[in-house]
């Protein structure tokens, strides 16, 4: 007789060989009852809606929701292929959202089918479908993303947004149409139909975002046509900057709206800079001192379990795995050894900026150094693969229950430099600290440590300011990663500037 071992290795078997044949919503009738019930039991199956399955990891606690979160674009792509075939497409706002790289998991995903009955399918985790019956993208408009998804094509999905997109969804639709290099695309959407409502839309578009040539394109275009065009505005408010003509990178285009838009809520809650501290030495003795409280708090909001005492035998060198075993199959000693190491990079770069380097300049070319020295000792002990020292990821990362999904690994390359750019123009010490912070775990350029990385990066433009080396308390870690959830999905950076305002202030109370 087979051992419990034994037989859910061979369901493992069944659903391994579903998931490699690209079967991402998994129906009750892929299964036979005691498979799917055994993987349910073991938590590798987990039920999204009645006779649907996900694949889930049994070390996700009761409630988690970063199996659904991180699964629901290719899930939903899925279960609406098997549900109406071809006949389906997203709306065109979700889907200029989508071309805008904006994957956050929306709370209803809007879906049109001629096949549709007009209602909503609750999914798990507070989502859900809402299938309306109206016209989908045809096969020359319909384009498929990466995760299966079919969504109008950019063109044709913003000639049939509605005006209202742009007042409420203003990031996402400027950053879409500053990907256009020129409006001939647009111009074939607008003249065979005869959209001359929508081309003085667009074209007051295009001119609200510093496109004037694009603008004036599709009225000269329409009118020589025949048709008459009344430009108008559809945004509520002009565009924060101009987006050059040649940057047409959605993800570059997308952080720098955001950055604009976020500068203002910033600087109205953050207290006033108190410039660079005059005596350098001093302020270095204090960030050392703080070495240990920090390390436990931000090791431990990563989920590690630290204790000062730990930290304390791997700062003066009684941690030592080269000799003793144990100390080597430490997963939190190694990430304490990491962290002492990165710490003292960053003390390092921490003396140029107070020396009066722009602090822009100093991350860009020393936070990839404090990154491997935070990884080098897993790397050592055979946990990390040496080539995630390398750089950038190559692949796809999750944020443990977010419904924001960071950028791909391509778009990475665009974004770090473009964030780096607005960080050594940034004239605002305040806005380097809140976004510095933000954008990166935002981007999440590496495999592992973006978190810690974050908050070094945070406190180097801390010091920039002569703003005290700040600690995030474990205990306010729910407050915390809620600030960057706000942030990273809804656009409202307030809470998290106002968080990190407040530790500064009861900070600058201590020393």
């Amino acid at each position: 007789m087979a051992a419990p071992s034994e037989k859910l290795a061979e369901s493992l078997d069944i659903l391994k060989d579903l998931q490699v044949s690209g079967t991402v919503a998994i129906k009750s009738a892929d299964l036979t009852r005691t498979h799917r019930e055994r993987l349910e039991k073991a938590g590798f199956l987990k039920e999204t809606i009645r006779g649907w399955y996900i694949p889930t990891r049994p070390d996700e606690t009761a409630g988690e929701s970063t199996s659904w979160f991180t699964s629901f674009w290719n899930f939903s792509a899925a279960y609406l292929q098997k549900r109406f075939d071809e006949n389906w497409s997203l709306s065109p706002e979700q889907s200029v959202i989508l071309h805008a790289g904006n994957l956050t998991v929306p709370k209803q995903l809007l879906v049109r089918s001629s096949q549709a009955r007009n209602q909503t399918t609750a999914l798990t985790y507070d989502t859900s479908i809402f299938e309306t019956r109206a016209r989908i993208a045809s096969p020359e408009e319909v384009y498929r993303n990466v995760h299966g998804l079919r969504l109008f094509s950019l063109a044709s999905a913003l000639i049939y947004c509605p005006e209202p997109f742009y007042r409420n969804n203003p990031t996402e639709a400027r950053t879409a149409l500053a990907t256009f290099r020129d409006g001939s695309e647009l111009l074939q959407f607008l003249l065979d139909g005869g959209h001359s409502v929508i081309a003085g839309r667009l074209a007051g578009a295009f001119r609200n975002i510093g496109r004037t040539r694009i603008a004036d394109d599709i009225l000269s275009g329409m009118r020589s046509a025949g048709y008459q065009v009344i430009e108008n505005d559809p945004f509520q408010e002009q565009s924060p900057f101009s987006i050059p003509p040649r940057q047409v990178s959605p993800y570059v285009n997308r952080i720098q709206l955001m950055w604009e838009s976020m500068r203002e809520p910033i600087l109205e809650v953050f207290p006033r800079s108190p410039g660079l501290p005059k005596d350098i030495d001093l302020y270095l003795k204090l960030v050392l001192d703080n070495f240990v409280n920090d390390a436990y708090n931000s090791l431990s909001i990563e989920g590690y379990r630290v204790s000062t005492e730990l930290i304390e035998k791997v700062r003066s060198g009684q941690w030592q795995p080269e000799q003793n075993e144990n100390d080597k199959q430490q997963r939190d000693a190694l990430a304490a050894r990491g962290y002492w190491q990165a710490f003292q990079e960053v003390r390092n770069s921490l003396e140029l900026v107070l020396n009066g380097e722009n602090s822009g300049t100093v991350t860009d070319q020393e936070h990839q150094n404090w990154y491997r020295e935070l990884l080098a000792p897993s790397v050592t002990a055979g946990i990390v693969k040496a080539s995630d020292l390398a750089g950038y990821r190559n692949q796809p990362v999750y944020i443990r229950r977010s419904k924001h999904g960071p950028p791909n690994s391509e778009a990475v390359k665009d974004l770090m430099p473009a964030l780096f750019d607005l960080l050594i123009k940034e004239s605002s010490p305040a806005v380097r600290v809140v976004l510095g912070h933000f954008m990166f775990v935002y981007v999440h350029p590496y495999i592992d440590g973006n978190g810690r990385i974050g908050r070094f990066l945070m406190n180097l433009f801390m010091a920039s300011g002569g703003y005290p080396w700040t600690i995030v308390p474990l205990s306010r870690r729910a407050e915390y990663m809620k600030g960057l959830e706000a942030a990273s999905t809804q656009g409202n950076i307030k809470p998290f500037a106002s968080f990190l305002a407040e530790l500064v202030k009861t900070q600058s109370k201590k020393s």
